[in-house]
């Protein structure tokens, strides 16, 4: 067996059923979760209904590169929403569809670290843990660096050295963070860039909730965008992940893809041709029709915005939360160990949110996670509603 699986640590969600397991919780209220980043609002009906009008596919190979009629739905997504100029981003060159992130993600690393025991992947602290396990069955190390309040919960990029950049092979970025919420900014964005141009490690942009935002009139700037201000027009050493899961309810469907440097993109589409992962051709065209309409994403914000404002309101005073720069968590600090906060919110409230420390890891003494906990907005409205008048309740009887 490949000895790099025994580095794996378990799931957060495991860690959370081992902490809940002996725990009854009462009886006389309905359970509420708001711990699995699940999106639960309906899928778009266009959707479903292109992917019925193309079960005759089912008889198909898809091809691991995909239809073109998806890359361009996709390439023309990313000018349009990333103010691309015209033509840059080449959907035959540019553009590969994946089957959802997480698996993009992973399959990513394998293909783009070179085995060195000196090799780093450089990610955010707290991170999405597919993060780690890549690094570690890829032989590389994962290294972290702490999101913290008083860098407004990004890493101080500033302060880390050189030695890290020279052995820095990836560098990972969730931008808007999961579970803080932040975005990265594009200032920093192309501070980045330039690290990896003098250091050549490759910036790996996980962007997957970059369309759940607050304020309309201002869309959060992306690693493209970086490149296309900085007439950056190869992306070289830019490589970004997106997918339709949060953007429109559709996490099964298991679509996204990746876009940016052509030859990063290349290499990478031959590991997925060994891989056998090809998105199937009823999938691609259900896509092609996803990606191409905004009227379902701008009401999902809606829904979104209607609950942050509706939580926060009960909240205020009560917790020590703020709303995020975008994505649909709480990053919320809590008064009591985040465990006994877990743990204690189910008994009494049946309330189920994660442990911020299970969403990071302890370096030189010091977890970021510790003493805050991850609540996912993704119930309906009165759900969520329910569920900050038990927080508040239960945080009151502490």
């Amino acid at each position: 067996m490949n000895q790099a699986l025994q580095q794996l640590q378990p799931y957060p969600f495991e860690k959370l059923r081992a902490l809940l397991g002996g725990v009854t919780p009462a009886a006389d209220k309905s359970p509420i979760a708001l711990s699995i980043g699940e999106p639960k609002h309906k899928s778009p009906d266009f959707v479903a209904q292109a992917l019925a009008d193309n079960l005759d596919q089912l008889a198909v190979y898809p091809t691991t590169l995909g239809l073109p009629a998806l890359r361009e739905a996709i390439a023309n997504w990313c000018q349009r929403r990333f103010g691309l100029p015209a033509g840059v981003l080449d959907a035959a060159r540019h553009v590969l569809p994946v089957n959802g992130t997480r698996e993009a993600l992973f399959a990513f690393t394998q293909a783009v670290v070179q085995r060195d025991i000196d090799g780093l992947v450089v990610s955010p602290n707290p991170f999405y843990q597919i993060y780690e396990g890549a690094a570690l069955l890829a032989g590389a190390q994962p290294h972290y660096l702490p999101c913290l309040e008083e860098h407004g919960f990004n890493p101080d990029f500033d302060a880390v050295g050189d030695e890290v950049w020279q052995r820095c092979q990836i560098l990972f970025l969730c931008s808007p963070g999961n579970p803080t919420g932040a975005l990265v900014p594009l200032e920093t964005l192309k501070k980045l860039i330039a690290l990896a141009d003098k250091f050549d490690f490759v910036i790996a942009a996980d962007e997957c909730y970059s369309e759940l935002y607050f304020d309309e009139a201002n869309p959060p700037a992306g690693l493209l965008t970086a490149c296309a201000e900085l007439g950056r027009h190869d992306f070289k050493r830019c490589v970004v992940f997106h997918s339709l899961s949060k953007r429109s309810n559709l996490p099964g469907l298991r679509s996204g893809f990746v876009a940016g440097d052509a030859d990063i993109l290349k290499a990478f589409l031959l590991y997925r041709t060994y891989h056998g992962c090809a998105m199937p051709v009823q999938t691609q065209l259900a896509s092609v029709a996803a990606w191409n309409d905004e009227a379902h994403v701008r009401a999902n914000r809606d829904l979104y915005r209607e609950k942050f404002d509706a939580v926060l309101a009960i909240l205020d005073g009560v917790l020590d939360v703020q709303r995020p720069d975008g994505g649909f968590y709480l990053w919320a600090k809590t008064p009591v160990e985040d465990e006994r906060f877990t743990r204690e919110l189910f008994a009494r409230q049946h309330v189920t949110v994660v442990p911020g420390s299970y969403l990071s890891r302890e370096v030189n003494g010091t977890n970021p996670g510790a003493n805050r906990v991850r609540m996912a907005l993704v119930a309906p409205l009165a759900e969520c509603v329910a569920a900050a008048e038990r927080i508040r309740d239960f945080v009151k009887g502490l």
